[in-house]
């Protein structure tokens, strides 16, 4: 392995004052008034808000388009994906901005204000009548589409909030891993803890948005369940804001992180070429240390790439999974059926329990018998036991719905025609369950991979990455959901038929499984080349 220089660790008698930290006057800082954990969970509370926001609409869109916004099944599903996939790439433009000019406090606190602004006007276009297709419809079978203007004001104020999450995600999460000290013992373990907390947030906030959110839409209003996700953001942001006295702002020392991404690349390319023509001489000279960091660079989007199948899955559980469960029987009781959206909960639950699971049985098992490190399991290796996961959970998914699509063809030619699936929704936990627990083995390695292996002025950077493998995972599902829908309509019926008891989304399941089994040889392929960057603190 190879091992860069890193900084010597401070010793608890060593000078309070934090190398390379100032406060929001520009001042030195100190360890025993700012950051740690009393600045870490400020910027908790954000990330909790803005998940709990994102998910009150992502969670449930597919419903509201495929419902009041009337597109169809294949339709409504590649608008989720392109938007969802578009929320996810932003954050690359908004850690360079980030990095590059503004600073990550200044982008989460002008973020957070597009964002709640993208939000209210969601909730108009599902309030005003002027800006939503009418609820009736002349006669069955020839509801009017949402005009134009209705369209674009519904899909203008949805891009917002996805221009919002680019400049928000990747900075709150690198500010709040900021406010440790990657030179200090306790703030290096309060650092890596600060990771499966933050993720541990994130799920707690898609869990109340789940049974909240999506309750209200589907029972009470679209527009107040669209309106009342932006209260709590605008609370915590008002807190974050009052608490800036406490936070550590990072002083950048290299160039801005636009500039060197691209010198990197750059060099590394040319110098790949072995010569460099009198009229192509180089910007300048490549020190040692930045040939290494070059390299790095392309081998974090290596691994990038090997991983995008796992972002295409995700989203399945959010749009497919969601109008398979909207077919099922969900009946608890006389009187409460539950919301397909809210089955998502299951996800979430099992990456609770996969989270200390994880921790407590998976790495000392793998310490004793398997690689004998103190971490257990490698980032790397703890990626790829998570996408081996992920493959078992589209065959389950696969299953399951080809046993949902025979009860629906009994049903139907019982009764005559599609009706309600004689089938419990309960059937669909599984594949939730099994996710959840892939999730939280690969998100979180994913996440601390990419911060920990970055250049250490691109932190913001190599956490937008992060989510780019989401990003590109939902534009390559939307991609395959257009194309197959059109190919197969071609033949007969769609895999994505308007009524999906008629389609065949277990033959879509089980390609996902296969693309991503292969793209699971792959990253096992890439990351035998991949060389560790070693940082302050690491054993």
């Amino acid at each position: 392995m190879d091992i860069s220089p890193t900084t010597a660790l401070l010793n608890d008698d060593d000078d309070d004052t934090v190398e390379g930290a100032v406060d929001y006057r520009g001042r030195p800082v100190l360890r025993s008034k700012t950051g740690g954990w009393r600045s870490a969970v400020l910027v908790l509370g954000v990330e909790v808000t803005e998940r709990f926001a994102f998910f009150g609409i992502e969670s449930n869109l597919i419903t509201y388009l495929t419902g009041p916004f009337r597109q169809s099944t294949a339709n409504a599903a590649t608008s989720v994906n392109l938007w969802f996939g578009t929320s996810l790439m932003m954050p690359l433009l908004g850690a360079f901005i980030a990095d590059s000019y503004l600073g990550r406090y200044t982008m989460i606190i002008a973020s957070s204000v597009l964002y709640i602004l993208g939000l209210g006007f969601l909730s108009l276009s599902a309030t005003l009548p002027s800006l939503r297709p009418p609820d009736s419809c002349p006669t069955p079978g020839s509801c009017p589409a949402p005009t134009l203007f209705q369209v674009a004001f519904f899909f203008a104020a949805l891009y917002m909030v996805a221009l919002a999450q680019g400049g928000h995600r990747p900075c709150v999460q690198a500010f709040g891993a900021d406010q440790f000290d990657p030179r200090h013992p306790e703030e290096i373990k309060s650092r890596s803890n600060f990771f499966n907390w933050w993720y541990f947030a994130f799920k707690a906030a898609i869990l109340l948005s789940l049974w909240t959110v999506t309750y209200i839409q589907d029972n009470v209003s679209w527009g107040l369940g669209f309106f009342i996700t932006a209260v709590p953001m605008a609370a915590a942001l008002l807190v974050f804001f009052l608490g800036n006295f406490s936070f550590r702002h990072i002083v950048a020392k290299e160039q801005s992180s636009v500039s060197r991404i691209g010198l990197l690349i750059l060099q590394s390319f040319r110098r790949k070429s072995n010569r460099v023509d009198d009229d192509d001489r180089p910007i300048r000279s490549q020190l040692p240390g930045e040939q290494k960091e070059s390299r790095a660079l392309l081998q974090l989007v290596a691994i990038c790439a090997t991983c995008i199948m796992f972002g295409a899955i995700g989203v399945q559980t959010s749009t497919l999974y969601t109008k398979q469960a909207s077919t099922m029987i969900r009946k608890i009781g006389p009187n409460f059926e539950v919301p397909p959206a809210s089955l998502q909960t299951f996800n979430c639950v099992a990456s609770f329990l996969a989270l200390p699971l994880y921790d407590f049985v998976v790495v000392p098992v793998s310490r004793s018998l398997i690689t004998h490190e103190k971490r257990g399991l490698s980032m790397l290796q703890r990626i790829g036991l998570g996408l081996g996961m992920t493959s078992a959970v589209m065959v389950v998914a696969a299953l399951v719905e080809a046993r949902r699509l025979a009860a629906a063809a009994a049903a139907a030619a019982t009764a005559g025609s599609s009706t309600t699936v004689p089938m419990s929704v309960a059937w669909l936990i599984p594949q939730y369950v099994l996710y959840g627990a892939s999730e939280a083995v690969t998100a979180v390695g994913l996440q601390e991979f990419f911060y920990d292996q970055v250049p250490d002025g691109l932190r913001s950077v190599g956490l937008a990455l992060y989510l780019s493998v989401f990003g590109m995972g939902n534009f390559i599902s939307g991609f395959l959901i257009t194309a197959i829908d059109k190919a197969s309509g071609a033949f007969g019926e769609s895999w994505f038929a308007a009524d999906v008891n008629r389609g065949h989304l277990d033959y879509f399941y089980w390609l996902l499984a296969a693309l991503n089994t292969l793209a699971l040889g792959l990253f096992v392929y890439t990351a035998g080349f991949y060389v560790y960057r070693t940082k302050a603190g690491d054993e």
